[in-house]
C-alpha cells in the first residue's frame, strides 16, 4: 500500500467527497495540435515540455515514456484517475510528468499537447486551482501557449476553447443511486452548467455509486466563476445525500446489508472488482454514518489500489482473473480485520 499518496487523505466533507481535480489544456503556440502531429512531431514536443518543466530541478516532477510502459502499467495509470484511458493507448510519442505522491500530473500530446492536473482529498476547489496555476504560469514563462485575446486558450477540441479549465468533484452517492435520482439530479445540474457521469467521464458507468461532477462551460466564463459554481452545487448535492443516506440508516434491512457488506469484505478468498466496489460501497456508507468504525483513508486506498490493472502491475505480470480475485481478496481481508 502506498502510504504516501494524496488519496491517502479524508479532505474537506470527505463523507461524501471522495476527490478534487483541477485540469487546464494547453498548447504550444509553434507546433501544430497533437491530432495533426506524427510519432516524431509528438515525441519533439513532449521532450521540449519535460525539459521545460525539468530544467530547474526545484519540482518533484518525474518523466515517464509512455511507450516504455506495459499495457497494465498504463491502465493502472488510468484507474487511479491519472491520466484519461485514452491516453492508455496509442502511446508512442507520449509521455507523463508525475510528482511522487501523484497530486499533479501532466499529460504530453494526449488530446492537446499539455493536460496538467491537479488532485487533492475531498473538496479542495480553490487548493487544487492555486497549485495548477503555479504550474501553469511557470510552463508560461517558458513556452509560449497558444492563445487568443478574444476567444482565450486555443484547444483541438472547440468546446474546451476559453478557460481550457474542467473543475470537478467525484462524488459517493449510494443513497442517491439507491432512491433513484441521479437521474433527475443530472438533468437538473445540466441546466447549471455542469455534467454528472460515471468515475471515469464521458461514457462511462458508475461503480461503487462513484460520480463525476464537473463543468461544462469554459468559454465566457472566468475560472474562479466555474470553480464557484462548482462548489456550491456541490455542497447541495452533498447535503441531499448525507440526508438520505441519515434516512437509509434508519432502515434494519439497510443495517443489516451494511455490516453483511464488511462481513463479505473481512472473510471473503475470492473478490471479483465489481463484487468488491459494491460492498465497498457500502462499508464507506457505514463508515460515513458511524455504523461502525473504519478509517475513510484506509476505505480510499483500497478503492485504489485493488482495482484490476493496478493488482497486475504491482504483482509485475498479468494474472488470471482468478489469481487477482485471490490477491484482492486477501489485501481486502488484511485491510479490513487489521
Amino acid at each position: 500500500m502506498n502510504s504516501n499518496k494524496w488519496y491517502i487523505e479524508k479532505g474537506d466533507q470527505g463523507d461524501i467527497v471522495l476527490s478534487t481535480r483541477i485540469r487546464l489544456a494547453r498548447n504550444l503556440d509553434a507546433y501544430p495540435f497533437p491530432g495533426k502531429l506524427d510519432v516524431r512531431g509528438k515525441k519533439k514536443v513532449s521532450e521540449t515540455i519535460r525539459d521545460a518543466v525539468l530544467s530547474d530541478g526545484s519540482n518533484s516532477f518525474r518523466y515517464m515514456d509512455m511507450a516504455s510502459l506495459t499495457r497494465s502499467q498504463a491502465v493502472s495509470l488510468a484507474e487511479r484517475h491519472l491520466i484519461s484511458p485514452e491516453f492508455t493507448t496509442n502511446r508512442e510519442g507520449r509521455g507523463l510528468l508525475l510528482t511522487e505522491d501523484e497530486s499533479v500530473s501532466i499529460m504530453l500530446c494526449e488530446e492537446d499537447h499539455i493536460r496538467l492536473q491537479v488532485m487533492k482529498a475531498g473538496l479542495a476547489l480553490e487548493e487544487a486551482y492555486d497549485i495548477a496555476d503555479k504550474i501553469d504560469t511557470m510552463l508560461d514563462s517558458r513556452l509560449q501557449y497558444a492563445f487568443d485575446e478574444r476567444i482565450g486558450f486555443l484547444t483541438q477540441c472547440p468546446t474546451n476553447l476559453g478557460t481550457a479549465m474542467r473543475a470537478s468533484v467525484m462524488l459517493h452517492l449510494p443513497a442517491l443511486n439507491a432512491t433513484g435520482r441521479i437521474a433527475g439530479l443530472a438533468a437538473t445540474v445540466s441546466k447549471l452548467g455542469l455534467v454528472i457521469r460515471g468515475a471515469y467521464g464521458e461514457g462511462s458507468s458508475s461503480r461503487g455509486s462513484i460520480y463525476q461532477l464537473s463543468n461544462q462551460i469554459t468559454l465566457g466564463i472566468t475560472e474562479q466563476a466555474a470553480i464557484d459554481n462548482l462548489r456550491a452545487i456541490t455542497l447541495q448535492i452533498v447535503a441531499q445525500e448525507r440526508a438520505a443516506q441519515e434516512q437509509l440508516v434508519k432502515n434494519e434491512n439497510e443495517i443489516d446489508r451494511i455490516w453483511r457488506a464488511k462481513g463479505v469484505l473481512s472473510s471473503a478468498r475470492l473478490l471479483s472488482g465489481d463484487e468488491f466496489m459494491e460492498l465497498i460501497s457500502l462499508v464507506r456508507m457505514g463508515a460515513a454514518r458511524n455504523v461502525y468504525e473504519m478509517p475513510m483513508e484506509k476505505i480510499s486506498e483500497l478503492i485504489v489500489q485493488m482495482q484490476p490493472a493496478t493488482i497486475n502491475a504491482a504483482s509485475g505480470r498479468d494474472l488470471t482473473p482468478q489469481e487477482r480475485d485471490a490477491i484482492r481478496a486477501q489485501a481486502v481481508r488484511t485491510a479490513i480485520l487489521s
